[in-house]
């Protein structure tokens, strides 16, 4: 990957970078891999009737069994938030919240994952993004970064590193490029125009 280059144009910033042929494949598939989780989620969701007669779209009342999903999609409300407090009924709270507002969550982060689908080279090379785009690709290689790193238990402090024998040494690498991508694209969109 090269860094990011941002060049000022007539209809805005453009930000400018290549992938290699095999970088473009693996982030295709880990976008593609998203895309797959949320669309799992949201056919989970059981049928509404109001949601038939009013068109008001409700989504899943329930918490991701699984830990990469929820990662995605945690809970408005933690129990430990009310420690000291009033007693809430904290499932009850999160069970309506998710009702409301899942679906456009899920939404937003599989537009952010297929706008990076639609922009990445399919066979690598050179690319150049909108600001628009730019600012999909930040908040889909956030969501890649937040599932593949709870797939390797990484916790606030980090993982620098594993053994090289270690089976999950690669999925750490890739979690550490799509850092660095994600870093310089930020570093890229945060830079003010030369005058």
């Amino acid at each position: 990957m090269q860094k990011w280059k941002r060049v000022e144009t007539g209809d805005g910033p453009r930000f400018r970078s290549a992938l290699a042929v095999h970088e473009a494949a693996l982030l295709r598939n880990l976008a593609g891999s998203i895309v797959g989780m949320l669309d799992a989620r949201e056919s989970e969701s059981p049928p509404d009737e109001l949601e038939q007669i009013t068109g008001i779209r409700t989504g899943n009342t329930s918490t991701p069994r699984d830990a990469t999903t929820l990662r995605l999609l945690p809970d408005f409300h933690r129990r430990e938030d009310c420690a000291g407090e009033l007693p809430v009924d904290a499932d009850g709270l999160n069970s309506a919240l998710r009702s409301l507002h899942e679906p456009g969550i899920i939404d937003a982060k599989r537009g952010a994952a297929q706008q990076v689908l639609a922009t990445v080279p399919e066979r690598g090379g050179r690319f150049e993004l909108t600001e628009d785009q730019a600012n999909a690709w930040i908040a889909a290689v956030n969501d890649i970064r937040l599932a593949l790193g709870t797939v390797l238990k990484i916790g606030p402090e980090g993982l620098d590193q594993l053994p090289a024998d270690d089976p999950m040494a690669a999925q750490l690498n890739v979690y550490q490029w799509l850092t660095v991508l994600q870093e310089f694209l930020l570093v890229a969109l945060m830079g003010r125009p030369r005058r």
